[in-house]
């Protein structure tokens, strides 16, 4: 009896001694354990699996509106990519519905329904073939095929962009699950996926290899970082398949395996772009080594895809150097281990370093004011080709950047059209104030109200009267019941619009005052 109460015990004692040695890890499994309890009992409880699932087939699938709004995208990215504007660019990454199908094919493969995964491939597919055949048809037929800065933009992916994507791609999957698919906004701005599109359809019309194989590897570095993300945090938040151990382990794989995969020539472009910043500072250091404190560095531009690398700088200097070329052209192949052409430009400027200031100063506000010039001559064209008048009509004020013009009759155009189009115009150039002066038109008679006071659409409405009688600079006047038209005066006299009440018992309406049309 003794002997075996003395057996327990030592078998006890000795279970026990783990646990009493260890605290540090009994700690930490306790911590664990109660993570474990509170992610299923607080956090997962609260997804609703079914609904979720049914919102991303639906929007998901392919469809006459996911169609047109791919091709309505594409064409405002390509025209984005083509004008340089990154509000134009960023206006179509908003509309672009190429991010339900991605999320789709995540989450079948999170839950193995690979009917489904089939299905959003199929929608992606279509998607991009018809952003890209659009694109390309457009860039061919259009008489500007130069490489922009935004379209240079898009053609060096590098792992930095895989990071963005990961990152972008789980807060929209967060958003998606958690039901907060107002951060889907930001997370279509930050992984931007049509624009690539887009400049691989630019590569494509113009058989640039080089433009087009470079968009397309980062729409792939998008599309699967999104797509695997997506599956990661589907299967996080306990969207899963009835899958083996074995099977779960194979796509754990193979989805580990498609990371290193697009890591591996990303980390290559990461790492030349290191190198080309660490080229330019040395190319700098050079230049500069050649010349003493009086001397500055006006321009400098290098082009790393020729052969040999071309280099073009302009000095200010006091002293001419008649061998500094060929000097900082051999430095420069000694240090760079690269053959190098160097066009150096030399411009004598006063004795002293504050002379070269100056003339690197004036050379600055030479070029600032052409490009300002430049900017205010291509806006005063889209401005006549919008109002439908001659350039020459319309008014632009580079000092202060402002531009008016006064547009002519449109067919079937109302104040919210011109409001739309001086709108549009306003976006690509944020710096200038843009102003459309619409032709007299009859004001929008109908103000739509509801028990509450002005609905959405009648909130709407009256922007455009209050936009019209701001540029026309004439009085409304408001008739309606008490309700309707003090809320109405109210909004349009905060904007400075001088408004004429009469009370009635008929709905809210609108036109303008002192008896005009």
């Amino acid at each position: 009896m003794n002997d075996t109460a003395g057996s327990a015990e030592g078998v006890a004692s000795k279970a026990e001694t783990p646990l009493k040695s260890n605290p540090l890890r009994r700690s930490f499994g306790i911590a664990l354990f109660g993570v474990r309890r509170w992610w299923l009992r607080d956090v997962l409880a609260e997804i609703d699996q079914a609904n979720v699932i049914e919102k991303r087939r639906e929007e998901g699938a392919l469809s006459h509106r996911y169609l047109f709004m791919t091709a309505m995208s594409a064409g405002i990215a390509i025209l984005g990519l083509l004008l340089s504007s990154p509000a134009v660019v960023i206006g179509a990454m908003l509309l672009s519905p190429l991010m339900d199908p991605i999320m789709g094919l995540g989450f079948a493969l999170a839950i193995g329904d690979y009917r489904w995964m089939k299905q959003s491939a199929r929608t992606l597919a279509w998607g991009s073939m018809l952003a890209v055949l659009l694109c390309a048809a457009l860039v061919f037929i259009s008489p500007i095929q130069t490489i922009t800065s935004e379209i240079a933009a898009r053609t060096r992916p590098n792992l930095f962009d895989l990071f963005v994507a990961l990152f972008s791609a789980l807060a929209g999957a967060y958003a998606m699950i958690r039901g907060r698919e107002g951060t889907i906004v930001g997370v279509a701005i930050a992984t931007a996926l049509m624009p690539p599109l887009a400049t691989v359809g630019f590569g494509l019309a113009t058989l640039n290899w080089t433009v087009f194989s470079g968009a397309l590897l980062l729409f792939a570095t998008n599309f699967l970082t999104i797509a695997l993300t997506a599956w990661g945090m589907a299967r996080l938040y306990g969207f899963s398949a009835e899958l083996g151990k074995k099977q779960t382990r194979t796509q754990n794989f193979a989805v580990a395996a498609v990371f290193f995969a697009l890591a591996i020539p990303l980390g290559f472009s990461l790492q030349q772009i290191a190198w080309e910043a660490n080229a330019q500072r040395i190319v700098r250091s050079e230049i500069r080594e050649k010349f003493d404190n009086r001397s500055l560095i006006d321009t400098f531009e290098i082009d790393f895809t020729a052969r040999p690398i071309a280099i073009n700088a302009t000095m200010l200097t006091p002293d001419y150097k008649a061998n500094a070329e060929a000097e900082i052209e051999r430095a420069l192949e000694g240090r760079l281990g690269r053959e190098v052409e160097l066009t150096l430009n030399q411009y004598q400027v006063g004795t002293s370093a504050s002379a070269a200031q100056q003339a690197q100063l004036s050379a600055t506000r030479a070029r600032e004011e052409a490009d300002i010039r430049a900017r205010a001559d291509a806006l005063a064209l889209r401005l006549s080709l919008v109002a439908g008048v001659s350039q020459n009509e319309v008014l632009i004020d580079r000092s202060r950047k402002r531009a008016l013009v006064r547009a002519t009759r449109l067919a079937g155009a109302g104040f919210d059209t011109y409001r739309s189009l001086e709108a549009r115009i306003a976006a690509t150039e944020p710096d200038w104030v843009i102003e459309v002066l619409p032709p007299p038109l009859p004001l929008p008679r109908t103000i739509a109200t509801d028990a509450e006071g002005l609905t959405a659409s009648g909130r709407e409405t009256l922007a455009v009267i209050g936009w019209a009688a701001q540029r026309l600079g004439q009085p409304v006047q408001l008739s309606g019941n008490s309700d309707g038209v003090n809320a109405a005066t109210e909004l349009l006299q905060r904007d400075g619009i001088a408004v004429q009440a009469r009370l009635s018992s008929g709905p809210l309406v609108a036109e303008w005052g002192d008896g005009t049309n």
